[in-house]
């Protein structure tokens, strides 16, 4: 008779065991009078009750073309109080590089280059000529002057995107076609055509835009300590939220309150000095490389960008800039720091800086640092106009209500499997191993739901049930193909049929992976968490319980041929 011992040393067994007890430990089951049982599993809307929130995105995208002379006309006349006259140009001459473009025209009003560079309209520079005539030339390019001149009429972020076909214009805000055609006519433009005779102009924004609201959102909801907050996006310009466990009005007013971002400038050892807040960041970039570094762009307002001049006069940042670190922070967490470049602090000597950018580095991780950045920058200040178009709340009660439902289905279903097998087998010790694993799967899915903070939903519920399911089939599968007239073949034979099972178990998982991994990829919502879920339990299923299942029942089974040999012989 083989040594009971010997399956606790087995290798798959001890995997099996710790990773059990790690589950355990992940979800950390207690109880107490007031909440009762309670893990540190997360629970989502259904199961919990709470609110969720619909947004639209609000924006269009259009292809325009504008004479430029006009543009400036408009922009600058009325910020001078003067007319100007256009002197000369190259904005429209093909094959000049856009570093060389430039636009220059003469006013008699007292012209300052900082005064204009609030415009974004380009590199300014200005020279005074005689008999009180102020020449200015911009370094700029048709792109950057309709941009400017749109992003002032709807007072919102524009961003010019190159295509195949040409610059399209995105507009970060509510804007109509007749409002942009509109808006053209007063600089002799128009919306472009499509090859086919139909308008450029799209309602909507952007995948990348849509993205980083997403992005935007996510970091900042999920920054406040609160349960995770899944942030999804659905179609192209719509955001779905969940705040499971949170009241309606106060999932609104968390979706609405920007984070507190703040800059300060480092003095004297680890003491800094305020210089402004996110209020005073009136744009930011996308992150660009050049000068052999990744650069995160953002602009500054009048009262931000001379609060960040008289601070860095103040403390000596613009004498010894390698000692007066600029420490970015968003909620009093320290985000990035760098000092000021020297000819930035050259710069501020003489004028105030509107534009900078924040230099992160050269490598892949110096790319993600930049995009985090941002992010981080817009302090939750989203790119897009939203609007509210849908919201609802789940009563805390209705999702116990649920959440208790849903572990009676799941008892229920195993119950029906168990009584299936026996029905089949008629053996408890094929019965026992054969629920225990499943158990076992489960409890392991549920633990790594706990260490990755996986919000369990009813979709997962039923993703838990599936693999339930599919885990049975294979051990079914492991049974049928070990036993050999109700009892285990020899050690030979045994190894043969326990490998043509499990080539037949790798298939059938491998295929169920394949099949669920479309849904986790372009799936949302219920089918991207039954999906993963699924995913989850088939693993764990085929790498760590099965391969056990098939220890234990030729140990079980051996034992119980050994107890009848002898009870024979006696």
């Amino acid at each position: 008779m083989r040594d009971k011992k010997s399956l606790f040393k087995n290798v798959r067994v001890i995997i099996f065991i710790l990773a059990l007890l790690a589950s355990v430990v992940l979800i950390h089951p207690g109880y107490n009078s007031e909440e009762g049982l309670n893990t540190n599993l997360n629970y989502g809307l259904d199961l919990e009750g709470g609110s969720w929130l619909q947004i639209k995105l609000q924006g269009a995208l259009v292809q325009v073309d504008a004479d430029p002379e006009m543009i400036v006309s408009q922009l600058v006349e009325p910020v001078i109080s003067a007319p100007i006259q256009v002197t000369d140009s190259n904005l429209d001459v093909s094959g000049v590089s856009s570093s060389d473009r430039y636009l220059t025209f003469t006013t008699s009003a007292t012209v300052s280059a900082s005064q204009l560079e609030l415009l974004d309209l380009g590199s300014v520079s200005v020279d005074k000529l005689s008999q009180g005539t102020t020449q200015v030339t911009l370094t700029t390019t048709k792109e950057t002057l309709i941009q400017a001149y749109l992003a002032k009429a709807f007072d919102a972020e524009v961003l010019p995107i190159s295509t195949e076909d040409g610059t399209v214009y995105e507009i970060r805000a509510e804007a109509s076609e007749e409002e942009i055609e509109a808006l053209m006519e007063k600089v002799g433009g128009t919306i472009l055509k499509n090859e086919d005779g139909t308008s450029t102009y799209k309602e909507g924004v952007s995948t990348d835009t849509r993205d980083l609201t997403r992005d935007i959102l996510n970091d900042k909801l999920n920054s406040l300590g609160l349960k995770d907050i899944p942030v999804r996006t659905v179609g192209e310009d719509y955001i779905l939220i969940d705040f499971a466990g949170i009241d309606l009005a106060t999932a609104k007013d968390i979706a609405e309150k920007p984070g507190k971002f703040e800059i300060r400038i480092q003095t004297t050892g680890n003491e800094t000095q305020h210089v402004l807040y996110g209020d005073s960041i009136v744009s930011v970039g996308i992150p660009s490389y050049h000068d052999n570094q990744w650069h995160t762009p953002f602009t500054l307002n009048e009262e931000g960008a001379r609060a960040l001049q008289k601070v860095a006069i103040d403390t000596g940042a613009t004498d010894y800039p390698e000692s007066h670190y600029l420490n970015m922070y968003l909620d009093e967490e320290k985000i990035y720091g760098a000092p000021l470049s020297y000819s930035a602090a050259s710069r501020l000597k003489e004028t105030p800086i509107y534009s900078w950018e924040a230099s992160t580095g050269t490598d892949e991780a110096a790319k993600t640092e930049a995009e985090t950045l941002q992010i981080h920058l817009r302090a939750g200040a989203l790119p897009v106009n939203v609007v509210l178009v849908g919201s609802g709340h789940v009563d805390a009660t209705l999702g116990k209500q649920f959440k208790t439902e849903a572990v009676i289905a799941g008892l229920f279903s195993l119950l029906a499997v168990a009584a299936v097998v026996f029905r089949r087998y008629r053996r408890p010790e094929i019965l026992v191993p054969m629920i225990g694993t499943s158990v076992s799967e489960v409890i392991m899915i549920l633990g790594v739901a706990a260490a990755i903070g996986w919000q369990l939903d009813l979709a997962a519920i039923a993703g838990i049930i599936a693999a339930i399911g599919t885990g049975i089939d294979h051990l079914v599968i492991i049974t049928d193909e070990v036993l050999y007239e109700g009892k285990l073949p020899p050690t030979r034979v045994f190894v043969s049929r326990i490998g043509k099972a499990f080539s037949i178990i790798f298939g059938a998982a491998a295929t169920t992976i394949i099949a669920m991994s479309p849904l986790v990829v372009m799936g949302f919502g219920a089918l991207k968490g039954f999906a993963i879920t699924t995913i989850i339990g088939v693993f764990i299923g085929v790498v760590i319980a099965r391969p056990v299942y098939g220890v234990v029942i030729k140990e079980l089974l051996e034992v119980e041929g050994n107890g009848s040999q002898e009870s024979t012989a006696d």
